[in-house]
């Protein structure tokens, strides 16, 4: 037993969680545009978001006092040094145009973590901005790199697709904002701390209903989007609705970046047997 929760600390602490978290919003975009899968690109953004992440806590810059370091910090460096070298072979294996447009996030999740503005100063420092880096940053990757791959133009459908991911990331880090007012510096002007608890699961309220109307304006509408995302929306409200200042250790870290993962088994259930479901 103690060697499976060692292993299972290993896979939350070494992002592997969530990235699978990424690439499972990825998947979904994939297969709302009916696009086929680069297996290459699906690669490309697990290995970015470990890499990435796995800077940001275990650079000595990021302070999470909420999460001891695993015991095993040395398997997690070694890791991060092949995801980072696998990274770069397979940005070699992507045309130019998803370089760039992964450049300009990893610049950005860079000054989100590196004190640039002066000493201590970054992105993620300046008052109320951080969970609006993340969720832009994950938006980004997971709405507008697997279209550029598959050559989507810009239209109004993508642009509403990337503002809804963009506000559901944003419902999905409340709790983790939730959870952290024991530990953030008041500087950092979080949305929890500006609104409150009860005031910040209110505006997260809000956004999911914009989500929710937002989907019937498509002109892409499908059943199968809608109900799955429907279902996606009940799931991370009760998710937000529960958070509390006292959490659970893996409520977050593992619960809450799940949602992805379960939207995505929710919508290739729905994809598959909705059309043996009588109306």
């Amino acid at each position: 037993m103690r060697y499976l929760k060692n292993a299972f600390e290993l896979y939350i602490n070494s992002s592997i969680h969530v990235s699978l978290a990424v690439v499972a919003f990825t998947l979904i975009t994939f297969f709302q545009y009916n696009g086929k899968i680069d297996i290459e690109l699906i690669l490309f953004i697990f290995f970015a978001s470990v890499t990435g992440y796995n800077f940001v806590k275990y650079a000595g810059i990021a302070k999470l006092h909420h999460l001891s370091l695993a015991k095993n910090l040395r398997y997690i460096q070694v890791f991060s040094f092949i995801s980072f070298i696998a990274l770069i072979y397979l940005a070699f294996q992507l045309e130019m145009r998803l370089i760039i447009a992964s450049g300009i996030l990893a610049i950005l999740t860079l000054f989100y973590a590196v004190p640039f503005l002066g000493e201590n100063k970054n992105l993620r420092s300046l008052p109320g901005i951080k969970i609006f880096i993340i969720s832009i940053v994950w938006a980004a990757t997971t709405v507008f790199l697997p279209l550029i791959q598959a050559k989507e133009y810009l239209e109004t459908d993508i642009l509403v697709d990337f503002i809804q991911r963009f506000m559901l990331v944003i419902v999905l880090t409340l709790p983790f904002e939730i959870r952290d007012l024991r530990y953030d510096d008041e500087g950092l002007g979080t949305i929890p701390q500006k609104l409150g608890v009860y005031k910040t699961k209110v505006f997260g309220f809000s956004l999911l209903g914009i989500i929710f109307f937002a989907e019937l304006i498509l002109s892409s509408f499908s059943t199968s989007n809608f109900l799955s995302l429907t279902l996606i929306l009940l799931l991370s409200g009760m998710l937000l609705w529960k958070s509390r200042k006292q959490q659970k250790k893996y409520y977050c870290s593992f619960w809450v970046e799940a949602v992805p993962v379960f939207y995505l088994g929710i919508y290739w259930v729905i994809e598959h047997c909705l059309p043996q479901i009588p109306f």
